[in-house]
């Protein structure tokens, strides 16, 4: 079948936010006077939703109300932190290439950042469908954001394909039978593999779908 949707991850694929993860729940554990993430922690929290972040970082301190940190996680935001996000330097142009073609969308276990950083970032004018563990019934790798994006694009899972970097984004897409570019993680298992967006042209779906 024709591709017509691409899917996009945001953390680790669309940018290099890890430096901004870090930061952002160092400051969480910093403010309740705890220490700083190990390297274990930071790997979670880098393919996690923030509930489940969250709630990995603390779990060595049980007698921390989790309500208050959820409380100051909210009133401090995710604002500060974006200045220490990287964009992949070919996504633009990645976007100018694909946009005319075919229907783009995000499927992130981001929260309530998604938004901001579109705006900010100037992207929102490039996606038909974002899907974070927000808006999502279920967050990754539950395949229901993939799902409910192919049912606003109409179309099926082979008709689309997926572009993540991480274990749970390989779990995600599988749980809907659709195609995985593994970005810039050579380890992971995937249809395909590239290190750069413009790289992906060059994969046979792209190529086929060419009229």
């Amino acid at each position: 079948m024709k591709l017509k949707v691409i899917i996009f991850d945001c953390d680790g694929v669309m940018f290099d936010s890890k430096s901004a993860n870090q930061t952002y729940y160092n400051q969480l554990l910093q403010h309740f006077n705890y220490p700083p993430m190990d390297l274990e922690e930071l790997e979670f929290v880098h393919i996690h939703n923030v509930m489940d972040s969250t709630r990995h970082i603390f779990r060595h301190y049980p007698d921390q109300d989790l309500q208050a940190v959820d409380h100051y996680r909210k009133k401090t935001g995710y604002a500060p932190f974006l200045k220490y996000m990287n964009m992949e330097a070919d996504l633009i142009e990645f976007l100018d290439t694909c946009s005319p073609r075919y229907q783009l969308a995000i499927s992130t276990n981001r929260t309530n950042t998604m938004e901001p950083i579109l705006d900010i970032f100037h992207l929102r004018d490039y996606f038909t469908k974002v899907m974070t563990a927000e808006n999502a019934r279920r967050p990754k790798p539950a395949p229901d954001a993939l799902l409910e994006i192919l049912a606003h694009c109409d179309c099926q899972a082979e008709e689309a394909i997926y572009i993540g970097d991480s274990i749970i984004d390989r779990r995600h897409s599988e749980a809907c039978d659709m195609r995985l570019i593994a970005f810039k993680n050579a380890d992971l298992s995937a249809e395909y593999h590239v290190n750069s967006f413009m790289e992906i042209l060059t994969l046979p779906p792209f190529l086929n779908s060419i009229d």
